[in-house]
């Protein structure tokens, strides 16, 4: 069991790019339901204003970047954020590689969960984007002195104990957790950023546009642009 204060002590350096994959990001996805941009700068007004209030820490932020610290996550939380805790969480990779495997997971989870769901038959569109994080408050679950746990850390479903980790590292004033990727089979590193103060960018530095086709055995992600092919 981490301490705040045995925690505060392993505090390193960390930083560098990292992506993010979310719902595709049409700007026009709601122009089939209204007839002009007028009404349409409407409706997206009306969707922004019933949405939680942006935190103060994150006003200055592009909306992608600022939304996983304003909405509380599913009832059954995240590994590093209990449910429907207020603290934010954003989740990314080091790598696009690692990035796609953890979205096409929870994909195909979807999918799989849903009784008598149809595989989709026409490839789901996702948008990845790239951010840029620093601090010097950072901790690192894939060097010691945390490797003795990995298991824990990398239990595929029991998130409690990285969970209480979590709650201990905000106390000791960590802003992020560096981690392997549990559904990466390269192992890729994943990070979550638990303080918007960790982000140098105030908006995406780059977009892709990845395309996930859900088959019986497998999930088959590319993007044109660089072109990438992925299984």
């Amino acid at each position: 069991m981490w301490t705040p204060l045995a925690l505060a002590s392993e505090h390193r350096r960390l930083g560098g790019d990292a992506w993010r994959v979310v719902e595709s990001q049409s700007r026009y996805s709601t122009m089939k339901i209204v007839d002009d941009v007028d009404e349409q700068e409407i409706l997206e007004a009306a969707l922004e204003h019933s949405k939680p209030a942006i935190p103060e820490a994150c006003r200055h932020l592009h909306w992608l970047l600022a939304t996983p610290f304003r909405y509380a996550p599913y009832p059954t939380g995240s590994r590093f954020r209990r449910a429907r805790q207020v603290d934010g969480c954003l989740y990314a990779s080091e790598r696009i590689e690692t990035a796609i495997a953890e979205d096409g997971f929870y994909r195909l989870l979807f999918f799989v969960a849903a009784s008598g769901m149809v595989l989709p038959t026409n490839p789901q569109e996702r948008t990845a984007f790239r951010l840029q994080y620093t601090t010097g408050s950072g901790l690192d679950l894939t060097v010691p002195p945390f490797t003795v746990d990995q298991t824990v850390w990398s239990h595929p479903t029991v998130y409690e104990p990285c969970q209480d980790f979590a709650d201990a590292a905000r106390t000791s004033g960590a802003e992020a957790i560096r981690h392997a990727s549990v559904r990466d089979p390269g192992r890729g590193a994943n990070l979550a950023l638990l303080s918007p103060r960790a982000l140098t960018c105030r908006e995406p530095l780059s977009y892709q546009t990845w395309h996930m086709m859900i088959r019986n055995d497998r999930l088959e992600a590319f993007c044109e642009m660089p072109r990438i092919r992925l299984t």
